[in-house]
């Protein structure tokens, strides 16, 4: 199998648009482990190897950059620089990223948790590999976990979490793995293109629980239980706001050029959301 671009969803917003990609729909894999590169100087590059068994979707959040793939035969070099196309790279695919521009960022999609047994870092060896038609090594199994989706969720809990940081002369990086995040990973979803005076939002979760990350740029999120009030000021990368179910929120003051990465627990289902302020608080009241 080839590296091949992928065509996502593209849903037009005058407040803003959002591209979605969650587990057996836009990808041909369940997401494990989600990525992100960031602060990239020119010029540099993100080095390169290959996986034995996982398999990746690369994005263009935020700016643009080339990914070189070589599945044995010969180098292809594509370009990224659309937020709803993604590069799909299958395993035993030596690949490296160059060529940034300023302010870009790259989303990386994994099948597998982080298993530093699965890269393969010298190209000689990947080549020796291939050759002889064995990755070697077992295939990680799924991570999952059983959550309460029935309790009550107060404000309190909603909190920014310290992502890890993985600094580099050609980059940073942090990670999301489903072997040890607060929730697995079901769908990941992202806002961009969005004028500096829209709100966005406006609804709760009755199931799903979020980590919102300023990818790019920054932009305030105000939270509620229908009571009490709370405002978050995401401008760093590395740093997401935890949202459990049951909390409203409302997205706003939006710089320009920025992105809006959310991790969810759940797929999509319009009957997990509530989207009426009126209902909301008729739903939860008697448990505040």
């Amino acid at each position: 199998m080839s590296p091949e671009i992928l065509p996502l969803p593209k849903i037009l917003d005058p407040r803003g648009n959002l591209t979605f990609i969650e587990n057996g729909a836009q990808i041909p894999f369940d997401i494990r482990r989600a990525y992100w590169i960031y602060d990239v100087p020119a010029g540099e590059e993100r080095h390169g190897h290959a996986f034995r068994s996982s398999s990746e979707l690369i994005v263009a959040l935020s700016g643009s950059f080339d990914v070189v793939t070589d599945s044995g035969d010969g180098e292809v070099r594509t370009h990224l620089g659309r937020s709803f196309y993604g590069l799909h790279v299958p395993p035993m695919t030596w690949r490296r990223i160059d060529n940034f521009s300023t302010n870009s960022v790259a989303l990386v999609l994994s099948s597998t948790c982080y298993d530093e047994g699965d890269y393969i870092r010298d190209r000689e060896q990947w080549l020796r590999l291939l050759q002889a038609g064995s990755a070697g090594g077992d295939t990680p199994q799924p991570v999952e976990r059983d959550y309460d989706f029935n309790r009550r969720n107060l404000l309190d809990e909603c909190r920014i979490v310290e992502l890890s940081r993985h600094r580099h002369p050609n980059g940073s990086l942090t990670v999301v793995d489903n072997a040890d995040s607060m929730f697995p990973v079901r769908r990941v979803f992202y806002l961009y293109d969005v004028p500096g005076d829209s709100e966005r939002g406006g609804h709760s979760h009755f199931k799903a629980r979020e980590l919102i990350i300023a990818a790019s740029g920054s932009f305030d999120v105000t939270l509620t239980d229908g009571v009490d009030e709370r405002k978050f000021s995401l401008n760093r990368p590395y740093k997401a706001l935890y949202i459990p179910n049951g909390i409203w929120r409302s997205l706003d003051n939006f710089s320009s050029g920025s992105v809006s990465l959310v991790l969810t627990s759940e797929l999509y289902s319009e009957e997990d959301y509530c989207r009426s302020m009126s209902r909301y608080k008729e739903l939860y009241k008697p448990l505040l």
